[in-house]
């Protein structure tokens, strides 16, 4: 099935600097994306059900995914933008500064290599790092950037 109809929220932290506005961004974990760097970074997110809110889902995730409770903070809406595989993704931006190294990344598992037989647990993010505009805009899903758009409109 593809990501039709299937909804995401997360939540993009940011916080300005010396170097100028920077944000947290994961990289995807698993063998897919090991050696990918374009496409492979995004919003720490996940999806949800219909009987909870994108905003309970977006904290939720950010704990799962970084093992870190969700920052406080006024909460920016960043809107929706769909994927290209017709997921719909839902963010909130907060400014927060937090410590990658901190991180304890959620895990899933799926059978590698495939049809092997095998079973192996990868981490949902194999790793968060601050990055610049710039940067983030080289890395992220490409429908994603959209939500970097909008923090800089916000930010001016």
């Amino acid at each position: 099935m593809s990501g039709s109809g299937k909804r995401s929220a997360g939540l993009l932290l940011f916080r300005h600097t010396d170097r100028g506005l920077e944000v947290l961004l994961g990289h995807m974990g698993g063998p897919f994306f090991a050696r990918r760097d374009a496409g492979a970074w995004g919003v720490p997110k996940g999806e949800y059900e219909p009987d909870e809110t994108a905003w309970d889902a977006a904290r939720r995730e950010f704990q799962e995914e970084l093992g870190l409770a969700p920052p406080e903070g006024e909460a920016i809406a960043l809107g929706e933008v769909r994927q290209t595989n017709g997921k719909v993704v839902t963010a909130w931006a907060i400014e927060a500064d937090l410590d990658p190294a901190a991180m304890v990344p959620g895990t899933f598992r799926m059978e590698w290599p495939p049809k092997s037989g095998q079973f192996q647990e990868f981490p949902e993010l194999d790793r968060v790092e601050w990055l610049s505009l710039e940067r983030a805009r080289e890395v992220i899903i490409t429908a994603q950037a959209t939500f970097l758009d909008r923090l800089v409109e916000h930010s001016d």
